[in-house]
């Protein structure tokens, strides 16, 4: 049969004709944990173990999208192309995506987090980095019935209201009743071994649920690193987004998150 080959000034237009709305809907239809609590490595005592975190990804330095994203700042002049600011909830088990954000970099990423928390989802543990550790974000998702797991700055003096028999102590942050840990945490890696201490933060307070349990359940945040990894190496192949045009990107970013999806 013969076969259409359209230029890319036609690719463009169609894409331009297809819009937003249904890479958007496509994404909607696919995301989520794709394997019950049931499943090994998904769950943690009923709870949907999940990883929260951002990154970033570049885009054309047009007009059009410097007047919704900005470039980069840093000591050596910024970036040379306009960034966009991704965030993910992403199922520690399967690293499948079960929401994400984007937008621009004028906002931090605890600042787009509160857009995923809209989405109620009572069964599910966050596990989160430290610039997560916002009251008012962790009060928010402790709101939807979901709980929390977050890392705190080592110099964050939180009160002690109780203590418990592993060492952990009961106290607060903001509104929120929640459960201290510090951990002493060793890697060891062909370059050698390294010691250091993490204090985290959750809202798993009642002591049937062990200390140890929790330093270990924290570790599978990093499921989220290899998650990005895939997304912007494996699929983008480290390149620049191509979208001119910020409805353009939208387009653009949905379809790469569904392409991820149907992968995982």
């Amino acid at each position: 049969l013969a076969v259409a080959r359209p230029t890319a000034a036609g690719l463009a237009a169609a894409r331009r004709r297809v819009g937003v709305a249904p890479l958007r809907g496509l994404f909607e239809l696919l995301r989520g944990p794709a394997a019950g609590l049931a499943t090994p490595g998904v769950s943690w005592r009923g709870l949907l173990g999940c990883a929260i975190d951002g990154t970033t990804m570049c885009c054309p330095d047009t007009a059009a999208n410097l007047t919704r994203f900005c470039r980069g700042g840093g000591h050596h002049g910024g970036t040379g192309y306009p960034m966009v600011r991704l965030l993910a909830l992403v199922a520690c088990g399967t690293r499948t995506g079960l929401d994400a954000v984007f937008g621009s970099t004028r906002a931090g990423g605890s600042t787009h987090a509160h857009r995923l928390v809209a989405a109620r989802r009572p069964r599910v543990n966050w596990l989160a980095a430290r610039h997560f550790a916002a009251p008012n974000l962790i009060a928010a998702i402790a709101a939807t019935g979901a709980q929390v797991l977050v890392r705190v700055k080592n110099g964050r003096q939180l009160p002690v209201c109780a203590r418990y028999r592993d060492g952990s102590w009961l106290s607060r942050m903001g509104p929120v009743e929640v459960r201290v840990i510090r951990a002493e945490i060793t890697i060891s890696t062909r370059a050698g071994r390294r010691t250091g201490t993490y204090q985290l933060v959750t809202t798993l307070c009642d002591p049937a649920y062990p200390a140890a349990e929790i330093i270990r359940l924290y570790h599978h945040r990093w499921e989220i690193e290899t998650a990005y990894l895939e997304l912007k190496q494996t699929i983008l192949g480290g390149r620049v987004l191509r979208a001119k045009t910020p409805t353009g990107l939208d387009q653009e970013i949905y379809a790469l998150l569904a392409a991820y999806q149907i992968l995982r």
